[in-house]
Order: structure tokens, then sequence, then C-alpha cells
């Protein structure tokens, strides 16, 4: 299979790093900066350049701007991609404009799970009817640098757990739109941006990325929690980010009619 990337950062090369052998036979990734040859990968500086190389898959994974830039016209070349930068779905007409352009194009917009799990027990909940969902999610003050919360506490100095954020999910994707692609995952799956309730912390004695959130509507309620280890190179991004986009390759890859 040819793959198509957007972004080479930590999620892109530890896609690389963790794709299993004989699944991709050709790496074509979109580079905004010069990078260091590698075999079997083409760089490439434009998006045109990228599409006329026809992967067979794309994977954007360079953030919300990337995405908004790139997901239309990858749709509208035919080409399935596989979306990591949910946030960028708070964009309600984006969003439509996405689903509308796979359908017309005959193409695929595949939103992975992510950090999180328990999202088909989600959309089955949400399908029938109202429900509630609140998140909650914990990182260490490095996951939370170069955000809005430096503006809310001291993050070199904290000493204890601290909320700094709580509001709705449409809120917590634009304001920090490097930390809350799980919101966004959940929202998509559920209620929608709006009706999921978020609260964000810094704790400095977490080691990892924590998640858990409570879904509650007459048919089901539950609780999920997974504390999940931060990626190489990023603490904002988990591990488990990684290996659910690498999932979604391989099942894209064993489709009939791909072998």
């Amino acid at each position: 299979m040819h793959l198509g990337l957007i972004g080479y950062g930590s999620i892109g090369r530890a896609l690389v790093d963790r794709m299993p052998d004989g699944v991709v036979s050709e790496y074509s990734v979109l580079v905004r900066r010069a990078v260091a040859p590698e075999p079997g990968v083409a760089f490439v500086a434009q998006l045109d350049e990228l599409l006329n190389r026809r992967p067979d898959l794309i994977v954007e994974c360079a953030g919300h701007d990337a995405l908004r830039d790139c997901l239309l016209p990858a749709l509208g070349a035919g080409i399935p991609v596989i979306a990591a930068s949910l946030g960028a779905f708070s964009d309600d007409g984006f969003l439509t404009s996405a689903w509308d352009a796979a359908r017309a194009n005959s193409s695929e917009l595949i939103l992975p799970s992510g950090a999180i799990g328990g999202l088909d027990i989600l959309r089955a909940v949400a399908g029938a009817g109202d429900v509630q969902v609140s998140y909650r999610g914990i990182k260490p003050p490095a996951a939370w640098q170069g955000s809005p919360a430096e503006g809310q506490v001291n993050l070199d100095t904290l000493d204890a757990r601290t909320v700094f954020f709580s509001g709705t999910g449409r809120e917590a994707v634009q304001r920090f739109p490097r930390n809350a692609n799980v919101v966004a995952a959940l929202a998509l799956a559920g209620p929608g941006f709006d009706a999921v309730q978020v609260e964000l912390i810094a704790d400095p004695q977490a080691t990892g990325n924590s998640h858990s959130y409570t879904v509650t509507s007459a048919l089901c309620t539950y609780h999920m929690a997974i504390d999940n280890a931060p990626s190489t190179g990023n603490a904002r991004t988990s591990e488990t980010t990684v290996l659910s986009i690498v999932q979604e390759v391989l099942a894209f890859a064993r489709r009939p009619g791909r072998g």
C-alpha cells in the first residue's frame, strides 16, 4: 500500500516506526521544512505534489491548521483520509464540508479513536436519544506548556493538582487545540461539542496522560478511565493515539480487494 502522510512530527515518525512490515510499500510525506532523506520515504513540500503521487490513503497528523488546509483537496481528489486533528471539526461548517466532499468524490473520512476508548458504546447510546458526557483530562504541567494554561497557573512551579479550565467541549477544543482531540472524539461520537462538559487539569504528580469520562442517558450509564503513557518526544500526545492510527491503517489495508 502507498501511504501518504501530512506532517512528520512525533506522530508521523512513530506511525512509520510502528507500522508492521509488509503493510506499506511506499510513503509520501508532506512537510513544510527540510527533512533528512529516509529509505522508502518521499518528502514533498506542496500538497499538489502529494496528491499527484496518488497515495491509496492519507493520514493527517500535523495539527488543526494543516487539516483545514489539506482535507477538502485530498477528499476532492478521491483519496481517503484518516484525520488525527479531530478538534478542527469543532467548526461545524468545516465538518459538513468534509462529509459532503467525501460523498461527492467517492472518498472517505476516517476518524480514529485516538487516546480514548468506549466510543462504540457512546455512538450507540447517542443514536438512541439524549446523552450527557462529562470529561476530565489530567496531564503533567509540561504537557500544557505553550497553551493558554500558562496564563492561568505557573506550570513551572505548580506543586498540586490544579483545574485551570472548565467549560464546554467546543470551548476546550478551540482554546487548547493541541491538547483536546480526545474531547473532539467524544463530541463527534456523541452529543456534539456544546453538550460535552470538560475539566482540564495540570498535575505535577502525573507521569502520563489521564482521560476519564462519564456517559449518562436513560438507557445506559458508564464510566471510562484510561491512563496513557506519553508518546516519545511529545508529552501532549498519548502513545495510544499513534496505535489507534496504526489500527485504522491496517483495517484499511485489509479491506476486500486490497490484498
